[in-house]
C-alpha cells in the first residue's frame, strides 16, 4: 500500500516525459519567476529585486533546491548560515535563527521563526514538515519580521514560494533511488484549463528502509521513512481587475520518529529508594557509541511509530479597487492530526516512553490589506489579520523501569496529560516606503497585536492508576482544603480526575487559565542607493513572540505556568553590491539584538519527582553578529558562492536550576543552539558540449562551530556520583561539537533539457554530528545527524 503513491509518481514522471527539477528561473515557467542572476522576492509583500530590498535575505532558487536535494526544513537550515535546526523528542522541529529560537517541543507552541507558503501562514512548526517541493524559491528573512509577517517572527521568517500555474502546458517528474533502499519521486503538470483559468498539480513522496540500528538488539532497526504530499493550484481571472488563487495541499507521514542515543544515566532517586533491579538495569544498559546509525529504544508499546497528516486550503483574492490600489485577501484553514509513539530516553528500558502522543491543530487565518502600486515615490500597505487556532495534545508517559517506580511513590509507572489551548489573535498593520530622492528611501512600519490564549490542562492517572493513589495521599498530607479523591482511570474528561496539586496542594482541579497579551511591533530604516549596483541600508526594529502553556505531567500548578511574550529589538546595517559587470555579488550585514524575556524550556526542582521541565523567561540577553555572502561567476557555467555568519550571544540576567538539578547563575553563558561561526561554500560548474548536452558537477560544504543544547552546556559537567555514568571522553554532554559536512553531485542534461541524470551524495564523508541533547528522568540522550546518503536521480520534461 505505502508504495502505490511512489509508483504513481514514477509513472507520471515517465508518462509526462518531464522533470520537477526543471522549475528553473526563466520567466516562461512562472509568472513570478526570476531572470538570470536576478532574484525576485516578496519580503515587503510586493515583488521586488532582491538587491533593491534593504533587509538581510537568503533566497534559494528552484534549480538550487532541486540540485542540492533540499526537501525539508532541516535541509533548508543546512544551507543558511545562522539558521540552526534541532530535533526533539516529540518530532517538533526547533529553529533558531541568529540565536533567536524556542527550545520547546509541545505541539501547540508558536515558533520564533515563522514559516509561510506563498505568504499563507503555517502557524505551528510541525505543519511545515512537507512544504519544500515544486518550488520557485525559498526566502529566509533574517531579523524581527513582526511588522508585515506578524508576531512569532522574532528570529525571522521562512517563505516557501510554490511554482505557479503556467499559460501553456508543461509537465515534469523525476524518480530517485538511494541508500537505505530509498525510492523518491516528484511529478507536476501545469497549464491552461479554460478561459482565464489555469492550474498546477504537484506531488512528492518517499519510502525508505530503516537507517538506525539498536545497540542492544543486533537485528532490530528503526528510522524508515514513508510520506507523500500533494498540492493543487488554480488561478482564475474572471475580469481584468480580479485575480483569484486557490491552493489545496496536504501530506501524510508515517515515518518512524528518530530514536535517540543514550549518553549518560543518573538515577534521580538513589538506592535504596527503588527496587534493586531498577539500579541493576540502569547500570548494565549500554551507552551509545559515537556512530550516526547507533541508537536504542523500547520495544512493544514504546517503540517509535509515526502517523501524521496535514490538510490546508487557502484562497488569495487580488482586486484592483482603482488603477493604483489593490485589495488583497488571504484566507486559510489548517487541519493537522497525529497519533505517534516516542521513545524519550535512547535506551531499551522504559524510562521515558511516550506511548501515546496524540494531537490535533485546527487553525483559521484571514488577512486583508490595501496596497498601492510602485509608480510613485510613496509605496504603502495597510491591513488587518485575524487568527483562530485550537491545539490539543493527549500524551501518556510510561516510566516503570525508572527510579520513580519506587515504594515512596506508591509504585507509580504511568501518567497522562491533556493540553487544550484556544488561541485568538487580532492585528492591525501599516508599512510605508518614501523615496526622499533618487538615492534615499525612508521606511517605517508598525503592527498592533492582541492575543488571547485559553488553556485547559489536566494531568491524569494512566496505566495502573497508582498516580491517583499517590496524589490522594499527598493531598491528605499537604493540602489545606478538603477534596474529593481522584479516580485512577485513563479518562481525563472528568473534572475530578486531574492529579496535579492546586494552590491548596490538593488534587482534583483542572488547570484552567487565560493568557492575554498585546504588543506593538515596529521598524524604521533608511535605504541609500549609492549607484545602480550598490545599496546601503540600516534598520531598527522590534518584534514579539506570544507566550504559551506547556504540555507537561506536572506535580503542582506551579510547573504549568506559561511563558509570557518575548521581544527582540534589533539594530542592523548592511550592504548589497553587484560588482565587475554582474560577475560578483557581495552582501554583508552587522547587527545587535537586545533580547528580553527569551522563552526557554528549563528545569525546576520538584519535591515529588525531582528535576522536571518547566517553561521559563530569561529576563535579558544580547546578540552581536556579522555575516557576509559572496557569489562569483568568473566564467560561463561556473558559479562559486560562500557565506559566513559570526554570532556572539550572552545571557545577561538569568538564575535557575540547570539540567543537573543545581541552582545556577547563567549570566555570561551563550544562548542555546547559537554557534559562534557558521559557514557554507557551494561550487557549481556546467559546460555545454559540441552536441549541445550539458555535463554538470557541484560540491557543497556547510558547517558550524560548537554550541550548547541548554543554557550553560559548555561548562556543566555530568555528575560522577556512585550511581551515575556517562560516555567516556565526553565530559560536557550538553555541548554540541562543531562539524562540517560535504555534499556532491554529478550529472548530464540533454541539449533540449528533455532529460537529465544525476548521481549525488549527502554528507559524503560520513561526518558524525549532533543536533540536540535531551535530559529525561534517569538518562541523557542525544540526536545524531543523518549518516552519508547517496543515490541516483533520473528526470524528464516536456512542453
Amino acid at each position: 500500500m505505502k508504495n502505490r503513491f511512489l509508483i504513481g509518481v514514477a509513472l507520471a514522471a515517465i508518462g509526462y516525459n518531464s522533470a520537477a527539477y526543471a522549475q528553473d528561473n526563466s520567466q516562461e515557467s512562472s509568472a513570478n519567476a526570476n531572470t538570470d542572476n536576478v532574484i525576485v522576492v516578496t519580503a515587503n509583500k510586493r515583488e521586488q529585486n532582491l538587491n533593491d530590498v534593504g533587509l538581510t535575505i537568503t533566497a534559494i532558487g528552484g534549480d538550487e533546491l532541486t540540485n542540492r536535494g533540499i526537501v525539508s526544513l532541516e535541509d533548508v537550515a543546512s544551507v543558511v548560515p545562522g539558521l540552526a535546526f534541532a530535533s526533539s523528542t516529540n518530532s517538533t522541529p526547533i529553529f533558531t535563527l541568529r540565536g533567536v529560537g524556542f527550545n520547546e517541543s509541545s505541539l501547540g507552541v508558536y515558533p520564533a521563526v515563522s514559516v509561510y507558503s506563498d505568504q499563507i501562514p503555517l502557524p505551528f512548526p510541525v505543519t511545515a514538515s512537507h512544504a519544500a517541493y515544486d518550488l520557485e524559491r525559498v526566502e529566509v528573512l533574517k531579523g524581527p519580521q513582526g511588522t508585515l509577517f506578524g508576531q512569532n517572527a522574532t528570529g525571522g521568517a521562512i517563505n516557501y514560494i510554490a511554482a505557479k500555474p503556467t499559460d501553456y502546458f508543461e509537465a515534469g517528474g523525476d524518480i530517485s533511488y538511494g541508500r537505505f533502499n530509498s525510492i523518491g519521486g516528484n511529478a507536476f503538470v501545469s497549464g491552461p484549463l479554460g478561459d482565464n483559468l489555469k492550474g498546477r498539480l504537484a506531488f512528492t513522496g518517499l519510502n525508505s528502509d530503516d537507517w538506525q540500528r539498536s545497540n542492544s538488539r543486533p537485528n532490530d532497526t528503526n528510522g524508515s521513512q514513508s510520506y507523500f504530499a500533494g498540492r493543487m493550484l488554480l488561478d482564475f481571472e474572471p475580469t481584468d481587475r480580479i485575480r483569484l488563487s486557490l491552493n489545496l495541499n496536504g501530506w501524510r507521514d508515517r515515518s518512524d520518529p528518530q530514536a535517540q542515543q543514550l549518553v549518560a544515566v543518573d538515577p534521580q532517586i538513589p538506592p535504596p529508594g527503588a527496587a534493586p533491579s531498577i539500579y541493576t538495569n540502569l547500570a548494565n544498559t549500554r551507552l551509545s557509541p559515537t556512530n550516526s546509525r547507533a541508537a536504542d529504544w523500547s520495544t512493544g508499546s514504546g517503540e517509535p511509530r509515526g502517523d501524521r497528516r496535514f490538510l490546508q486550503a487557502s484562497l488569495r483574492a487580488d482586486i484592483d479597487v482603482t488603477d493604483d490600489i489593490t485589495l488583497t485577501s488571504l484566507t486559510s484553514y489548517n487541519d493537522y492530526k497525529q497519533n505517534n509513539t516516542f521513545d524519550g530516553d535512547g535506551s531499551p528500558l522504559v524510562l521515558f516512553d511516550i506511548v501515546q502522543g496524540d494531537g490535533t491543530i485546527k487553525s483559521f487565518g484571514q488577512e486583508l490589506r490595501l496596497a498601492n502600486n510602485d509608480s510613485g515615490p510613496f509605496r504603502w500597505v495597510v491591513g488587518a489579520n485575524y487568527e483562530d487556532s485550537n491545539t490539543f495534545e493527549d500524551q501518556i508517559l510510561n516510566y516503570q523501569e525508572s527510579s520513580n517506580f519506587n515504594a515512596a511513590n506508591a509504585f507509580i509507572n504511568s501518567s497522562g496529560i491533556t493540553n487544550d489551548q484556544s488561541i485568538e489573535n487580532y492585528a492591525l498593520f501599516a508599512n510605508g516606503e518614501f523615496e526622499v530622492s533618487d538615492q534615499l528611501t525612508f521606511k517605517a512600519g508598525a503592527r498592533y497585536t492582541e492575543s488571547t490564549n485559553n488553556a485547559d490542562i489536566c494531568s491524569y492517572a494512566a496505566g495502573d492508576g497508582n498516580v491517583a493513589v499517590l496524589f490522594n495521599i499527598l493531598g491528605g498530607l499537604l493540602g489545606s482544603a478538603p477534596f474529593t479523591p481522584i479516580a485512577g482511570t485513563n479518562n481525563p474528561a472528568g473534572t475530578n480526575n486531574c492529579y496535579t496539586l492546586n494552590a491548596n496542594l490538593v488534587p482534583g482541579d483542572r488547570f484552567v487559565r487565560q493568557l492575554k497579551e498585546d504588543n506593538i511591533s515596529w521598524r524604521v530604516g533608511l535605504d541609500f542607493k549609492a549607484n545602480d549596483d550598490i545599496l546601503l541600508y540600516t534598520n531598527i526594529s522590534r518584534g514579539y513572540k506570544a507566550g504559551s502553556y506547556p504540555s507537561l505531567a506536572a506535580a503542582t500548578f506551579t510547573a504549568l505556568a506559561p511563558v509570557t511574550q518575548e521581544s527582540v529589538t534589533a539594530f542592523e546595517g548592511g550592504f548589497k553590491a553587484t560588482l565587475a559587470d554582474d560577475v560578483v555579488q557581495w552582501n554583508g550585514a552587522a547587527f545587535y539584538y537586545d533580547y528580553k524575556d527569551k522563552q526557554v524550556r528549563g528545569k525546576i526542582l520538584d519535591p515529588i519527582f525531582g528535576i522536571l521541565d518547566a517553561l521559563q523567561n530569561v529576563p535579558k540577553s544580547k546578540i552581536f553578529g556579522l555575516e557576509t555572502d559572496l557569489t562569483i561567476r568568473p566564467v560561463d557555467g561556473l558559479t562559486i558562492s560562500g557565506s559566513v555568519t559570526f554570532l556572539d550571544s550572552e545571557i545577561q540576567n538569568f538564575s535557575g536550576v540547570n539540567v543537573r538539578g543545581v541552582v545556577n547563575n547563567f549570566s555570561g553563558d551563550a544562548l542555546p543552539f547559537t554557534p559562534k561561526w557558521s559557514y557554507g561554500l557551494n561550487v557549481d560548474y556546467k559546460m555545454e558540449t559540441a552536441n549541445g548536452g550539458t555535463p554538470f558537477v557541484g560540491v557543497s560544504l556547510g558547517g558550524r562551530s560548537s554550541s550548547d543544547s541548554v543554557p550553560g552546556g559548555s561548562r556543566i559537567p555530568f555528575s560522577t556520583g556512585p550511581n551515575a555514568r556517562s560516555l567516556a571522553g565526553v565530559p560536557l554532554i550538553y555541548k554540541l561539537e562543531g562539524y562540517t559536512t560535504v555534499d556532491a553531485r554529478l550529472g548530464y542534461e540533454a541539449e533540449d533539457e528533455s532529460w537529465r541524470i544525476m548521481v549525488w551524495g549527502k554528507n559524503i564523508f560520513n561526518e558524525y554530528y549532533l543536533t540536540n541533547t535531551i535530559t529525561s528522568s534517569d538518562s541523557v540522550a542525544r540526536f545524531a545527524g543523518r549518516p552519508a546518503t547517496y543515490g541516483i536521480t533520473i528526470g524528464f520534461k516536456t512542453r
